[in-house]
C-alpha cells in the first residue's frame, strides 16, 4: 500500500490570523492537485508565537479553524493533519492544539501539546495537554505530536507502541537548533519503527528565524524527502509494505522490558 503526504512548509505571518487562514486553505487546495492523501502544516499557523496577545488572537473552542479545515478537507477531497494552532476554552484558558480531518471533512482527532517549551515562554500562557493522539487516515495508524514532544522519546514510545505506521511532527523549530530537529527526527522513526512526516515553518517572528528543513523519514532513518529553507508543498509517497520488512527482523516493540523501565 502506498500513501502519499504533501508537506506544507509555509511562513506564518505574527498576529495575523486571517492572512494565515488564506494561506492554509491555498495550501490544501494545491495539495489536492498535486495528487496527495494528506497534507500537513507547522505549529501554531494561525497567529504565530504571539503569546502576549493570545487574548486577542486565540481561536475560540478552535471554532474558526475547524470550520475551515473541515471545508478545505471535504471540498478538495484530502486529510489534513492540520498542524496546530492557538485555541482558548471555557476559564479563558490557552492550549497549541492540533486538528485531524479525513477527506470527508470529518474530525478523526485532536491532540492538545504535552510538553511546553519553556525557552519561548511558551508554559507561562499555555496549558499542557494530558493525552496522546492516535487515530487513522485513509486506513493508516496514525499519531501526533508537536514541537518539542520530539525531545521526549518516552513519549513517542507510548503512544507509538498502539501500532502507530506513520507519526506526524509539526514544529515551529527556530534555525540554531535545526541539526537537532533532523538527528531527532530520524531516531524517532528507527526506534519507532515507523515512517514520520515531520514539518516545520519558514521566516521570521518577533525573536527567531526558521529556515524550514521538514523531512519525510521511513522506518530506517533514510529521508525520503527534504523541503530544505524555501516555502511550498513538498510530496512524499510512503510504502507501507517497507514496514513488514523492518519490523519482521527486529521486533524492538516484542522485545522491549517494560518490567524494568514502564
Amino acid at each position: 500500500m502506498t500513501f502519499k503526504v504533501a508537506v506544507a512548509q509555509i511562513d506564518i505571518a505574527l498576529g495575523e490570523p486571517d492572512r494565515n487562514y488564506q494561506t492554509v486553505t491555498q495550501a490544501v487546495k494545491d495539495a489536492a492537485k498535486a495528487g496527495a492523501d494528506v497534507v500537513v502544516f507547522p505549529e501554531m499557523w494561525n497567529t504565530g508565537y504571539a503569546l502576549t496577545e493570545l487574548a486577542r488572537l486565540a481561536d475560540q473552542d478552535g471554532w474558526r479553524t475547524k470550520q475551515t479545515l473541515s471545508r478545505a478537507a471535504k471540498e478538495n477531497q484530502i486529510a489534513i493533519v492540520g498542524g496546530s494552532v492557538a485555541t482558548v476554552r471555557a476559564g479563558g484558558q490557552y492550549y497549541n492544539t492540533t486538528y485531524i480531518y479525513d477527506q470527508n471533512g470529518n474530525l478523526t482527532g485532536s491532540y492538545d501539546k504535552v510538553h511546553l517549551f519553556g525557552l519561548m515562554h511558551e508554559d507561562d500562557f499555555i496549558q499542557a495537554g494530558s493525552q496522546g493522539s492516535f487515530f487513522e487516515l485513509k486506513g493508516v495508524k496514525s499519531a501526533s505530536f508537536i514541537c518539542y514532544d520530539l525531545r521526549f522519546p518516552e513519549w513517542f514510545r507510548t503512544v507509538a507502541k498502539q501500532g502507530a505506521d506513520v507519526i506526524y511532527v509539526v514544529a515551529e523549530w527556530p534555525t540554531p537548533r535545526i541539526e537537532q530537529w533532523e538527528a531527532l527526527v530520524k531516531a524517532r522513526a528507527i526506534e519507532n519503527q515507523a515512517f514520520v512526516v515531520a514539518v516545520n515553518r519558514v521566516g521570521h517572528d518577533a525573536e527567531n528565524s526558521y529556515n524550514g528543513y521538514s523531512l519525510v523519514v521511513d522506518p530506517l532513518g533514510n529521508v525520503i524527502a527534504s523541503a530544505g529553507e524555501k516555502a511550498g508543498l513538498t510530496l512524499a509517497e510512503l510504502d507501507l509494505d517497507e514496514l513488514k520488512t523492518v519490523r519482521g527482523p527486529i521486533p524492538v516493540f516484542k522485545d522491549r522490558r517494560p518490567d524494568l523501565y514502564d
